[in-house]
Protein backbone atom coordinates (compact mmCIF):
# COMPACT_ATOMS: atom_id res chain seq x y z
CA UNK A 1 0.00 0.00 0.00
CA UNK A 2 1.48 3.78 -0.87
CA UNK A 3 1.16 6.32 1.73
CA UNK A 4 2.02 9.11 3.23
CA UNK A 5 2.49 9.82 7.10
CA UNK A 6 3.65 13.04 8.11
CA UNK A 7 4.10 14.01 11.78
CA UNK A 8 2.90 17.44 13.36
CA UNK A 9 5.74 20.20 14.50
CA UNK A 10 4.90 19.97 18.20
CA UNK A 11 3.90 17.49 20.69
CA UNK A 12 2.10 14.37 19.37
CA UNK A 13 -1.77 14.03 20.40
CA UNK A 14 -3.18 11.81 18.69
CA UNK A 15 -3.09 10.31 14.73
CA UNK A 16 -5.41 10.13 12.00
CA UNK A 17 -6.51 8.58 8.79
CA UNK A 18 -7.45 10.30 6.14
CA UNK A 19 -9.00 8.10 2.81
CA UNK A 20 -9.33 9.69 -0.65
CA UNK A 21 -12.61 10.17 -2.78
CA UNK A 22 -13.68 7.51 -5.59
CA UNK A 23 -10.28 5.93 -7.68
CA UNK A 24 -11.92 5.53 -10.39
CA UNK A 25 -13.09 9.44 -10.83
CA UNK A 26 -9.43 10.09 -10.49
CA UNK A 27 -9.36 10.42 -6.35
CA UNK A 28 -5.50 9.22 -5.24
CA UNK A 29 -4.49 10.78 -1.45
CA UNK A 30 -2.70 13.95 -3.74
CA UNK A 31 -6.43 15.30 -3.96
CA UNK A 32 -6.56 18.77 -2.50
CA UNK A 33 -9.38 18.30 -0.38
CA UNK A 34 -7.69 15.07 1.55
CA UNK A 35 -4.83 17.21 1.55
CA UNK A 36 -6.00 20.22 3.07
CA UNK A 37 -7.83 17.79 5.57
CA UNK A 38 -4.48 16.31 6.42
CA UNK A 39 -3.09 19.70 7.30
CA UNK A 40 -5.48 20.48 9.31
CA UNK A 41 -5.24 17.63 11.61
CA UNK A 42 -1.80 18.28 11.50
CA UNK A 43 -2.36 21.61 12.80
CA UNK A 44 -4.20 20.04 15.98
CA UNK A 45 -1.59 17.95 16.23
CA UNK A 46 -2.12 14.84 15.18
CA UNK A 47 -0.35 12.44 12.98
CA UNK A 48 -1.51 11.42 9.86
CA UNK A 49 -1.55 9.14 7.30
CA UNK A 50 -2.98 9.19 3.68
CA UNK A 51 -2.86 5.68 1.75
CA UNK A 52 -4.26 5.23 -1.84
CA UNK A 53 -6.50 2.44 -1.73
CA UNK A 54 -5.50 -0.65 -4.09
CA UNK A 55 -5.17 0.38 -7.93
CA UNK A 56 -4.36 3.39 -7.36
CA UNK A 57 -0.48 4.81 -7.83
CA UNK A 58 2.04 2.30 -6.44
CA UNK A 59 -1.17 0.28 -4.60
CA UNK A 60 -1.29 -3.17 -5.68
CA UNK A 61 -4.86 -4.83 -6.67
CA UNK A 62 -7.44 -3.61 -8.37
CA UNK A 63 -10.70 -1.44 -7.80
CA UNK A 64 -13.00 -3.43 -5.54
CA UNK A 65 -15.60 -1.79 -5.35
CA UNK A 66 -15.49 -0.78 -2.11
CA UNK A 67 -15.22 -4.35 -0.61
CA UNK A 68 -11.25 -4.31 -1.13
CA UNK A 69 -11.35 -0.17 0.22
CA UNK A 70 -13.07 -1.08 3.41
CA UNK A 71 -9.86 -3.97 3.70
CA UNK A 72 -7.43 -1.44 2.71
CA UNK A 73 -9.04 0.95 5.41
CA UNK A 74 -8.13 -1.63 7.75
CA UNK A 75 -4.98 -2.34 6.67
CA UNK A 76 -4.19 1.50 7.19
CA UNK A 77 -5.58 1.30 10.82
CA UNK A 78 -3.31 -1.53 11.39
CA UNK A 79 -0.24 0.13 10.53
CA UNK A 80 -1.20 3.32 12.96
CA UNK A 81 -2.32 1.27 16.17
CA UNK A 82 0.61 -0.76 15.60
CA UNK A 83 2.76 1.82 15.24
CA UNK A 84 1.45 4.64 17.64
CA UNK A 85 -0.23 2.18 20.11
CA UNK A 86 -0.79 4.78 22.60
CA UNK A 87 -2.50 7.31 20.30
CA UNK A 88 -5.83 7.69 19.84
CA UNK A 89 -6.83 7.57 16.24
CA UNK A 90 -9.11 9.72 14.17
CA UNK A 91 -10.49 8.47 10.82
CA UNK A 92 -11.25 11.03 8.33
CA UNK A 93 -12.69 10.58 4.57
CA UNK A 94 -13.66 12.73 1.43
CA UNK A 95 -16.73 11.75 -0.62
CA UNK A 96 -16.28 7.83 -1.52
CA UNK A 97 -13.75 7.67 0.90
CA UNK A 98 -16.22 9.03 3.44
CA UNK A 99 -18.48 6.26 2.69
CA UNK A 100 -15.89 3.57 3.33
CA UNK A 101 -14.19 5.15 5.99
CA UNK A 102 -16.99 6.05 8.21
CA UNK A 103 -18.42 2.35 7.86
CA UNK A 104 -15.13 0.91 8.87
CA UNK A 105 -14.43 3.16 11.40
CA UNK A 106 -17.65 3.13 13.32
CA UNK A 107 -17.43 -0.69 14.37
CA UNK A 108 -13.27 -0.38 14.77
CA UNK A 109 -13.03 0.36 18.46
CA UNK A 110 -9.44 1.83 17.72
CA UNK A 111 -11.10 5.09 16.29
CA UNK A 112 -12.68 6.92 18.72
CA UNK A 113 -14.06 10.06 16.13
CA UNK A 114 -15.03 10.42 12.63
CA UNK A 115 -15.14 13.40 10.17
CA UNK A 116 -16.73 13.13 6.78
CA UNK A 117 -16.39 15.25 4.33
CA UNK A 118 -18.50 15.81 1.00
CA UNK A 119 -20.63 13.02 2.32
CA UNK A 120 -22.54 11.53 -1.02
CA UNK A 121 -25.37 11.05 0.72
CA UNK A 122 -27.62 11.50 -2.97
CA UNK A 123 -24.74 9.21 -4.36
CA UNK A 124 -24.97 6.59 -1.92
CA UNK A 125 -28.07 6.26 -0.03
CA UNK A 126 -27.31 3.64 2.60
CA UNK A 127 -25.65 6.06 4.80
CA UNK A 128 -28.50 5.20 7.39
CA UNK A 129 -25.93 2.56 9.24
CA UNK A 130 -24.81 5.71 10.71
CA UNK A 131 -28.22 5.60 12.94
CA UNK A 132 -26.41 3.49 15.29
CA UNK A 133 -23.15 5.39 15.43
CA UNK A 134 -21.03 5.84 18.90
CA UNK A 135 -18.82 8.24 18.53
CA UNK A 136 -18.38 12.06 17.75
CA UNK A 137 -18.69 12.82 14.08
CA UNK A 138 -17.93 16.20 12.25
CA UNK A 139 -19.33 16.71 8.87
CA UNK A 140 -18.15 19.42 6.49
CA UNK A 141 -19.89 20.17 3.50
CA UNK A 142 -20.73 22.63 1.05
CA UNK A 143 -24.05 24.18 0.03
CA UNK A 144 -24.14 23.13 -3.66
CA UNK A 145 -22.43 20.07 -3.02
CA UNK A 146 -23.15 18.05 -6.41
CA UNK A 147 -23.64 14.50 -4.97
CA UNK A 148 -25.30 15.17 -1.30
CA UNK A 149 -27.76 18.14 -0.70
CA UNK A 150 -27.90 20.18 2.40
CA UNK A 151 -31.54 18.82 2.87
CA UNK A 152 -30.31 15.46 2.52
CA UNK A 153 -27.68 15.82 4.90
CA UNK A 154 -29.75 17.38 7.25
CA UNK A 155 -32.32 14.80 7.33
CA UNK A 156 -29.17 12.17 8.02
CA UNK A 157 -27.24 14.66 11.20
CA UNK A 158 -30.84 14.82 12.34
CA UNK A 159 -30.92 11.24 13.09
CA UNK A 160 -27.56 10.84 13.82
CA UNK A 161 -27.45 13.50 16.50
CA UNK A 162 -29.83 11.35 18.77
CA UNK A 163 -27.16 8.95 19.44
CA UNK A 164 -24.03 10.53 19.28
CA UNK A 165 -22.06 14.12 19.87
CA UNK A 166 -22.76 15.42 15.68
CA UNK A 167 -21.49 18.22 14.30
CA UNK A 168 -21.36 20.20 11.35
CA UNK A 169 -20.77 23.20 9.26
CA UNK A 170 -22.00 24.36 5.57
CA UNK A 171 -19.96 26.59 3.47
CA UNK A 172 -21.77 29.14 1.36
CA UNK A 173 -21.60 28.98 -2.30
CA UNK A 174 -19.28 26.18 -1.86
CA UNK A 175 -19.59 22.41 -4.24
CA UNK A 176 -18.23 19.20 -3.72
CA UNK A 177 -14.79 19.67 -4.00
CA UNK A 178 -14.17 23.16 -1.61
CA UNK A 179 -12.85 25.76 -4.04
CA UNK A 180 -12.23 28.83 -2.77
CA UNK A 181 -12.87 27.08 0.79
CA UNK A 182 -10.08 24.94 1.50
CA UNK A 183 -8.32 27.13 3.89
CA UNK A 184 -11.80 27.36 5.42
CA UNK A 185 -12.04 23.26 5.47
CA UNK A 186 -8.67 23.06 6.75
CA UNK A 187 -9.40 25.73 9.92
CA UNK A 188 -12.68 23.85 10.63
CA UNK A 189 -11.26 20.70 10.74
CA UNK A 190 -8.12 21.58 13.11
CA UNK A 191 -10.55 23.74 15.57
CA UNK A 192 -13.18 20.92 15.62
CA UNK A 193 -10.52 18.19 16.33
CA UNK A 194 -8.70 20.74 19.09
CA UNK A 195 -11.82 20.82 20.92
CA UNK A 196 -12.50 16.87 20.90
CA UNK A 197 -8.91 16.19 21.80
CA UNK A 198 -9.25 19.24 24.40
CA UNK A 199 -6.49 21.09 26.26
CA UNK A 200 -2.61 20.21 25.52
CA UNK A 201 -1.57 18.90 29.13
Amino acid sequence: MEAIIKKPKGEIRGVALVCHPHPLGGGTMHNKVVYRAASGLNDAGLVTLRFNFRGVGSSTAEHDDGDGEREDVNDALDYLSSNFPDQEITLAGFSFGSRVGTEVGMSDPRVVRLISIGTPVDKYTDYDFLERLQKPIFFVHGDKDEFGSVESLGVLVSKISLVTDTESVVFENCGHFFDDHLMELRMAISDWTERQIGAPD
